[in-house]
């Protein structure tokens, strides 16, 4: 376990390292940026794909309707949803709010992490099993943190307040919600990761899972609010 979470700090710090340095970029490097990482989850999405409907694949009918459905969905999702969102964010917000909502979303899955693996106790769902009650708890618990953090670091319009507050387990939730989508996909198509190129996280969409989810959700909010 420890060797694990090793991996996972160094290759949670290199990427939000580098996150940093794309984030406060110029926006033509951010915006090509995203269509990098869009097209990288992709690929992981249709690895998915492949495993659930792989007896379509083997068939004599390579350009099956059900097929072609299955794939568009995680490209127009990302492609014309989340990107174009983000970049929204990025312009009408500023990077240092988007940098924000991301923030609620990291500390969300290392809440359910630490808390998960050292309380322990009852699973939250069969969907996926390492999941506990106690680890969602802590997700729910560590997304304040970055609240606290960007009130302090005061650049962002941020208080703390109730609204603040309410909105951070928002985002929290459907990150977790996001995540326990992902896992039931993993479930079901038998694998474990979506990729291998993260050391300790497994593919870019393992780690990114709720953030693709709730970083739309978010723009959400702030359009009713």
């Amino acid at each position: 376990m420890e060797n694990e979470l090793n991996k996972r700090i160094i290759t949670s710090v290199i990427l939000f390292s580098t996150f940093l340095i794309i984030i406060y970029a110029h926006r033509l490097i951010f915006g090509a940026s995203l269509l990098i990482f869009g097209f990288a989850v992709c690929i992981e999405f249709n690895n998915i794909f492949k495993k659930l409907v792989g007896d379509l694949y083997t068939s004599s009918v390579k350009f099956n309707l059900k097929l072609i459905g299955l794939m568009l969905i995680p490209f127009t999702y990302i492609f014309l949803i989340f990107v174009i969102i983000s970049f929204d964010i990025y312009k009408s917000e500023g990077p240092t709010f988007l940098l924000f909502i991301i923030s609620i979303c990291i500390f969300t899955d290392i809440g359910g992490y630490v808390v998960g693996k050292t309380v322990g106790g009852k699973k939250l769902t069969k969907i996926s099993p390492n999941k506990t009650l106690s680890g969602s708890i802590g997700s729910f618990l560590f997304s304040i943190i970055p609240l606290i953090f960007f009130i302090e670091l005061g650049n962002i319009n941020l208080n703390f307040n109730i609204i603040n507050i309410i909105f951070c387990l928002l985002i929290s939730l459907v990150s977790q919600t996001g995540d326990l989508f992902i896992s039931f996909l993993k479930r079901k198509a038998k694998i474990k990761d979506t990729g291998n190129i993260l050391p300790g996280h497994g593919g870019i969409l393992d780690r990114t899972d709720g953030i693709i989810f709730a970083v739309p959700f978010s723009n959400l909010l702030l359009n009713l609010f």
